[in-house]
């Protein structure tokens, strides 16, 4: 049996190239499928045996709380420990030093994550190490830490966004470590400090064993719009493959298709879209986006976009390729391009 029964999640950045969405909230309470990011990522956390989750917010993190809770529907504890200035990922987790157990969890709360906690666990016992790195493929390194291993699966090597010519590797760092708290002593305290960037390759230059540890499950950085997009796109394919909705009446569906509670589609052509609680689609061509809570799209055509909670388009309006803050209002007719930000 593990001994592992804590983590700490750091959801203290801002989400800028999120915007405008994170405008008014924090990146991981983004919806997935209309529930919050994060949510799958503490889901992932209770079933791999942990008992107790610290959040380490900073911006919005009342928003956080309200969207989160105290983890007692996934039969958990959740906390909240609020930044008065960042202090980068590692310099968070140092705040709470006094806290943590001898061997804890780390989690970037900035990542869609639904992956089983346990095997990286029994990795972390099994090698003795002081610190486990989850890992997974990606086909572009070079925005991510990447890591070199040996046949055990210790990392001899370890990367911080490397420029194409220094790629080694395409295994990258997704964002969740099984810590022996001892190396948090090696972080130095009220000062900006990174578990990729500073404490991982310091700690190898001083042999602690750093191993890394092949996610299993499902796993994606959602930093931008178009991530946030494709996770929910994902999740809907695989959630709901056989699923036959009601309220979509006179309408033509292709899957991957998600359409939440109170919402409706009518006489409509849907592919490949997630249509959020509580919105409203009539006489429309909707392809490859995100339509958040509460919008209303009537004799429109949105295509490869993300619409904010609340927004309005109206008839003879085309957006393609955009994302509109929460609450916009596109006037009929009107048409937003490619990459429009509103």
């Amino acid at each position: 049996m593990s001994k592992v029964r804590q983590a700490v999640v750091m959801v203290g950045g801002k989400g800028t190239r999120l915007r405008p969405l994170t405008n008014d909230r924090p990146k991981p309470i983004l919806p997935v499928l209309d529930r919050p990011c994060l949510s799958y990522l503490i889901g992932s956390l209770a079933k791999g045996g942990i008992e107790e989750v610290l959040l380490a917010c900073g911006y919005r993190s009342e928003k956080m709380a309200a969207a989160i809770g105290d983890g007692s529907a996934e039969g958990i504890s959740i906390e909240y420990s609020y930044e008065d200035s960042p202090a980068g990922t590692a310099g968070a987790i140092k705040l709470l030093e006094d806290r943590l157990d001898d061997t804890f969890v780390a989690c970037n709360g900035d990542v869609f994550a639904d992956i089983d906690l346990k095997k990286e666990i029994d990795e972390h016992e099994r090698t003795g190490a002081s610190l486990t790195i989850s890992l997974t493929p990606v086909d572009n390194p070079c925005e991510f830490g990447i890591a070199r291993l040996d046949d055990d699966g210790r990392i001899l090597e370890f990367k911080e966004k490397p420029r194409p010519e220094e790629v080694f590797s395409n295994l990258v760092n997704a964002g969740v470590y099984v810590v022996e708290k001892e190396i948090m002593g090696h972080v130095p305290k009220f000062r900006m400090y990174d578990f990729s960037r500073d404490l991982t390759p310091m700690i190898i230059d001083r042999g602690y064993r750093v191993q890394g540890h092949i996610l299993s499950g499902m796993w994606m950085d959602v930093g931008r719009p178009k991530d946030l997009l494709e996770s929910n796109i994902l999740m809907a394919d695989r959630m709901f493959k056989s699923k036959k909705w009601d309220n979509v009446s006179g309408s033509q569906i292709t899957r991957p298709f998600y359409l939440g509670h109170g919402g409706n589609v009518a006489d409509s052509n849907v592919a490949s879209s997630v249509i959020s609680k509580g919105s409203l689609i009539k006489d429309s061509n909707i392809s490859g986006s995100l339509i958040m809570a509460g919008c209303n799209v009537y004799g429109a055509t949105v295509s490869g976009s993300i619409l904010g909670e609340g927004c309005t388009v109206s008839k003879g309006a085309m957006v393609t390729d955009s994302v509109l803050a929460d609450g916009t209002v596109v006037k009929e007719g009107a048409a937003i391009g490619k990459e429009g930000i509103i």
